[in-house]
């Protein structure tokens, strides 16, 4: 159904700067059979009942980068039930190089099944990283709350988003490695090594290892650099002491990248039998870790509570924010989903201020309408429910 405007009595916004979402348009996505809407606001604020499709909408716009989207879904679980074909995206975007539509979905071939489409004002486009020219975007969801005391790959997966949103070559080294990696495993499994095709599947396996270190690396050094340049200690949203711990990165610290490629190489080598052993790889970038401390306090993020855990992830995402504009010229869209529910009265109003400082179209999602109260003027709040989104026009 078209989200139309509801007209508020207050005056719109001046447009943004950098790129921002004019349009949504969506075709059979998740719990809408169509939506066609209209936005104007820096901020935007999504509020509805659990259930009513707030997220589905973030999810829709974080499909225009590379990866699965901000759940990390199938694409086929993004197919609204019931549907006869695929699925649509399709956004419309205002910057500083003009306008341009970009465009995504799955889509029905001949034979039944389904594939991938993109397209850049109309015109197919090889891959989501094509995007990457028109959009980038950060995000932060209620998956990422246990960040610091889950799992390192949890917080691997994290760091990959965070470079991701720089270099959009970045997922697909990692997929390399991912592959290459599995085809050690598998001939590390078989009854006799083949020794010759080990040494030619791990200098595959070294390479792709040494880029995604590097790119990590670099990613976390300028993100350390920039929230040393510009933190505030009376911020409610404290800052990071952000590092990246692994043999590969420290002795990227040190050495070439081709120094290092030979050094791992040699590692994979002499523990061919102790992988054998284990069933995998066990030295490498699959065994680093993002270590991150509370900068003010300077203990593991780990041991703090759970509000300062969040708050300084919150600060901690508001600062990727301002490095993807530093690297790449492109002010990112930000996605934060529930990203007011466990967050007192004074840290909303500061959050609130800051995200408008950053330039950035910013989209929200809260189930409490009254957690968007204090929004600053040219901010648009939508209301949703299922199948439907309609403007209660701009704040406050």
């Amino acid at each position: 159904m078209i989200g139309d405007a509801v007209t508020s009595g207050t005056t719109p916004p001046e447009p943004l700067a950098g790129p921002h979402v004019t349009r949504l348009v969506l075709s059979d996505f998740r719990s809408y059979p169509a939506l066609d809407l209209p936005v104007r606001g820096q901020l935007v604020a999504l509020t509805g009942e659990n259930g009513a499709g707030k997220t589905n909408v973030l999810e829709a716009l974080s499909l225009f980068t590379p990866g699965r989207g901000l759940r990390r879904a199938d694409l086929g679980e993004m197919v609204r039930a019931g549907a006869p074909g695929g699925f649509a995206v399709s956004i419309h975007l205002e910057g500083p190089g003009g306008s341009s539509q970009l465009g995504t979905g799955l889509e029905r071939a001949d034979d039944g099944s389904f594939a991938r489409r993109c397209r850049i004002d109309r015109a197919p486009a090889s891959s989501p990283a094509a995007f990457a020219d028109h959009l980038r975007l950060v995000w932060l969801t209620p998956a990422f709350d246990g960040l610091f005391s889950g799992a390192a790959g949890d917080r691997r997966r994290f760091l990959d988003r965070l470079v991701l949103a720089v270099d959009s070559e970045h997922g697909s080294r990692v997929n390399a490695l991912e592959r290459a990696t599995r085809s050690r495993n598998r001939l590390l499994a078989e009854e006799r090594l083949d020794h010759a095709w080990l040494d030619a599947v791990e200098r595959e396996v070294a390479e792709t290892a040494v880029a995604v270190s590097a790119a990590r690396r670099e990613t976390v050094e300028r993100l350390a650099a920039l929230i040393a340049a510009t933190r505030d200690e009376a911020s409610p949203f404290p800052w990071a002491d952000v590092a990246l711990e692994g043999p590969i990165e420290v002795e990227l610290g040190r050495l070439p990248a081709l120094d290092v490629e030979d050094l791992y190489r040699e590692w994979l080598r002499q523990g061919r039998m102790r992988d054998r052993a284990a069933g995998r790889t066990l030295v490498g970038p699959q065994a680093a870790d993002l270590v991150v401390r509370h900068g003010p306090k300077d203990v593991a993020a780990a041991s703090a509570s759970t509000g300062e855990q969040k708050a300084l992830l919150i600060g901690l995402v508001i600062a990727h924010a301002r490095l993807v504009s530093a690297m790449t010229g492109i002010t990112p869209l930000v996605l934060l989903d529930e990203i007011a529910a466990h967050l007192d009265p004074r840290r909303r109003v500061a959050l609130y201020e800051t995200l408008a400082g950053l330039g950035a179209q910013v989209w929200m999602t809260g189930a409490d309408a009254a957690a968007f109260s204090g929004l600053p003027p040219g901010s648009e709040t939508f209301e949703v429910t299922p199948g439907m989104v309609r403007s209660l026009g701009y704040g406050p």
